[in-house]
């Protein structure tokens, strides 16, 4: 059973380019261009995963994942990091702010659904435990 996915992306083109091939995998696919637009959006509803990009105008993707670990009704939706910078040592520091994953841009197209369907299948499972 696929979920609802949230994508926080600035780049038209990425965000667009994710969201066919999410949708095409059967996810429900929430966009939004800014943190701050993301944490409207999480107000009232809950995605199962959330794929972020790190580079966003004013807040960027490490705050946002640090906000949403520090509250209760987030912290257990799986976030997957995505960026364009993939120097050594930026999968350790995503995953130590509160990423679930790290992908690095350009988005391999087969890899990317797999990755999702693993991280919501977790994050259900651990909801099933609690």
């Amino acid at each position: 059973m696929p979920g609802k996915i949230l994508v926080i992306e600035d780049n038209d083109r990425n965000r667009k380019l994710v969201k066919i091939l999410l949708e095409a995998n059967k996810y429900e696919v929430i966009e939004a261009r800014t943190g701050e637009e993301a944490l409207k959006y999480l107000q009232d509803d809950k995605p199962d995963l959330i794929l972020l990009d790190i580079q966003l105008p004013k807040m960027d993707g490490l705050t946002l994942v640090k906000k949403l670990r520090a509250d209760q009704e987030m912290k257990d939706i799986p976030i997957v990091a995505v960026t364009a910078y993939a120097m050594k040592g930026d999968k350790e520091r995503m995953i130590e702010a509160g990423c679930d994953a790290y992908v690095s841009k350009p988005i391999d197209t087969r890899e990317l659904p797999v990755l999702v369907a693993n991280l919501i299948e977790k994050g259900r499972q651990a909801q099933d435990n609690k």
